[in-house]
């Protein structure tokens, strides 16, 4: 390589070793840890200072060292922005993180018009720029966006399918938010971006092969196969709501399925219908029961064809764990499933927006860090 190639990789070496530590590090760790030379790392310190990458922390005498003390440096996650997205059929979530996935702003209104794409777009633009507001940013700092959305969306983020709607088909995600918001933008199904988000931030990081799964008046399913996203064939994989034979609306419309609805006063109706069953309201406990039966019946299925190791239910389920996860468990062992563990998100609603910003972050790595190095 040449020498400014050279430069541009051992930059992008210092600049990642920064992005994963937990604080600031000391100009000898970052020589150690590169391997790079002092003199060379100083020299890449000075021009990530001045671009305003990283920043030079006071120096902090250590008790019992009578030299001076160490330099010390940090990553300046904020001086870069990414803005994540979902779009669901009744309302519009946006959210700013900075590049070690940090939110730093959040904005939410409801749709005008979820059967108008365009219109729902321009409110979705819209609310990245008051998400940005909410963080103190500006689109000088904002780097690129991720869309979570409904459907069966391809990897080019262009929707292919939607049930019950056929105004969002063929509608090009990542291109219409371009012509909104000038960065590079990336999309894809909103269940694919949950189980994404499991892995990166939630309950599924010790585990490579993940199903995410939101059952009830909404389903779907995210999966992923040793730790990438499984699309299948126009973004399909998972959209178990378009299988006739796997019976996801014979319960879509019962009150304990409105955990997962968009719809606010349907999700308290759900927890309300939850609280009598812990109440132990006849009732409510045979509604219950009739729920998990679905779910059960539907993680059979999927535990004998996918198999993954770990199943997380999201999507509004989490809401009441403790009743529906020793139930289900205890159903798929009745019904002999492959032992497959069973947990509730720990991301909650937030899940599809932070795997929006890990879909942007990993598509805009080298960009955002530079080459990426053997090491790396």
């Amino acid at each position: 390589m040449n020498q400014s190639a050279v430069r541009r990789v051992n930059t992008s070496v210092t600049l990642r070793t920064l992005a994963v530590s937990a604080g600031p590090v000391t100009l000898a760790e970052l020589a150690e840890q590169t391997g790079l030379s002092r003199r060379t790392i100083e020299l890449i310190l000075d021009s990530l200072v001045e671009a305003g990458w990283v920043s030079e922390l006071d120096r902090v005498p250590t008790s019992g060292y009578a030299g001076r003390p160490a330099r010390r440096y940090e990553l300046r996650a904020e001086h870069a922005l990414l803005a994540a997205v979902c779009i669901t059929t009744s309302d519009v979530s946006a959210v700013i993180a900075d590049v070690r996935g940090r939110i730093v702003g959040r904005a939410h209104r409801p749709l005008r018009s979820y059967q108008d794409p365009q219109a729902t777009l321009d409110d979705a633009a819209a609310l990245v720029l008051e998400a940005l507001d909410d963080a103190g940013g500006s689109t000088e700092r904002l780097r690129a966006g991720g869309v979570a959305s409904g459907g069966a969306i391809d990897d080019d983020g262009v929707v292919r399918r939607l049930v019950y709607t056929t105004r969002w088909e063929g509608v090009d995600l990542p291109g219409q938010l371009k012509q909104r918001i000038l960065v590079p933008w990336f999309a894809d199904n909103d269940t694919n971006l949950g189980a994404l988000a499991e892995r990166w931030r939630g309950v599924a990081g010790d585990h490579d092969n993940v199903v995410w799964a939101i059952l009830g008046n909404r389903s779907g399913l995210g999966i992923l196969i040793r730790g990438a996203v499984h699309r299948g064939l126009e973004g399909a994989a998972g959209e178990i709501v378009e299988a006739r034979s796997i019976p996801t609306g014979s319960i879509e419309n019962r009150p304990v399925a409105w955990l997962t609805s968009p719809e606010p006063a349907e999700r308290r109706v759900a927890l309300g219908r939850f609280d009598a069953a812990r109440a132990g309201d006849a009732t409510a406990l045979a509604e219950v029961d009739e729920f998990v039966e679905n779910i059960a019946l539907i993680l059979t299925t999927l535990s004998w064809t996918i198999a993954p190791s770990l199943i997380v239910l999201g999507g509004g389920l989490e809401d009441a764990a403790d009743v529906l996860l020793p139930r289900v468990r205890a159903a798929l062992r009745d019904a002999r499933a492959p032992a497959v563990e069973l947990r509730a998100t720990s991301l909650g609603r937030d899940a599809p927006l932070v795997g929006a910003v890990k879909l942007a972050l990993d598509r805009m790595d080298t960009e955002l860090f530079g080459p990426l190095t053997p090491s790396t």
